[in-house]
This record gives structure tokens, sequence and C-alpha cells, in this order.
């Protein structure tokens, strides 16, 4: 009688260790749409900013007064928010480099629902990018909470995908061996990886709320 032996599948495909080239790994379709949804998410927010700050500029030419639709209190004020000069911080519009970063990650993620594998220094770069774009968020949130004292809507929606893609594709590394972490760590990320990016979230929407508590309050 012949004997069938069941392989353990994971969603996370091994990496590849052949001797003769450099050490590569692939993504699973869930951590692939993962990108491609935090990506968009992005894409969307720059977008529309992109859009809106154009829209702030013509009306001051023509010396008129254009108000972005996510304007719809003293305290949730996009306007605000891009006429400060933290929304231009390396002399061009914030935006303009998320139609750019976004647009990359979305690519990453197609690439890997095709089967794409790519090698550790790639996986490392990419890191490295996202450490990048969720360091900048933080300096912007607080650029907004403490200093321009508004918000914007689609501002936050593009934290939360850079947040959530920053600790996802960490624990890929991780997880991989990319980074090297004790196995303590390994095991958790391959368990708990959502709690990272909720608490994240969680502290930024404390932070917020408390803010502006009288304003929510009233």
């Amino acid at each position: 009688m012949s004997k069938t032996t069941v392989k353990s599948v994971s969603t996370v495909p091994e990496p590849d260790h052949a001797a003769d080239g450099p050490r590569s790994a692939g993504g699973s379709r869930a951590f692939a749409v993962l990108l491609v949804l935090t990506g968009a998410a992005g894409l969307l927010a720059a977008w529309v900013i992109t859009i809106d700050k154009f829209k702030l500029l013509e009306a001051k030419v023509a010396g008129k007064t254009f108000t972005p639709g996510c304007s719809l209190n003293p305290v949730v004020s996009c306007g605000s928010v891009m006429e400060s000069k933290q929304a231009a911080a390396f002399g061009f519009p914030n935006p303009m480099l998320g139609l750019v970063a976004y647009g990359i990650v979305i690519c990453v993620g197609i690439s890997l629902l095709a089967g794409a594998r790519f090698p550790r220094w790639y996986w490392l770069t990419f890191n490295a990018g996202t450490l990048f774009g969720v360091s900048f968020c933080a300096w912007l949130m607080f650029q907004s909470l403490y200093r321009i004292n508004a918000l914007c809507l689609w501002c936050c929606l593009a934290w939360v995908a850079t947040i959530i893609m920053f600790w996802y594709l960490t624990s890929f590394n991780v997880r991989n061996g990319f980074l090297p972490a004790p196995s303590w760590l390994k095991s958790f990320f391959g368990e708990f990886t959502w709690v990272l990016p909720v608490l994240h979230i969680g502290i930024i929407g404390m932070l917020i709320l408390t803010r502006w508590w009288d304003f929510w309050t009233s």
C-alpha cells in the first residue's frame, strides 16, 4: 500500500537558499494583496491631495477662494494643512512624493501576485523605504497635531496605509530571516503581526482624540 504524505502549507513561501545565487523569496497571495490595497489607498490619497493643491493654487492666481471637500470644520481642515510650509517639506508638495512611492508599492504587490521572487537586498531596500515613509508620516502627524493644529482626512488615510504596509513588510523580512531576530520575535510576528499596526494606529487615534477633546465633546 502506498503512503501519501501531506506537506504543511505556509502562507509565506520559503526563501530560496540556492548556493549559486542570491537568497530570494516571494510572498503569499494575502501579503501581495495587502501591498496592492495599501498602495492603492495611499495613491488615492496622494492623488486627491495633489488635485486639490493645484485647484488651491489656481484659485489664488485668479484671486478666488477654493475650499477642499474634506475641509469640514476648524479641526478637520485639509486647506489649512495644504497651505502650511510643512506640506512642501522637500521643496515640492508632499503628495507628489506619495504618487511615486505608493505606485512602487502597488507594482511590488502585483509582481508578487504574478509569482515574482526578490533577493534579500531588494526586500531590505523596500523595508528601508517604508521605514522612511512611516517616519515621515510620524513627523507629519506631529506637525498636524501640534503646529498646524488641523487634520487632513486624506493624509490620515495615507498614514494608516503606510503604517500597515511597514509593519507587515517588517514581519515578512523577520520571518524569512532577512532581518536578524530572536526566535521568539519570529514566532510573535508569525502569529500576531496585526497587533503592531493596530496598536500604532490606536495610539495615533488617542492622540487625535485628546488633542481636540474639548472640540469633539462640545
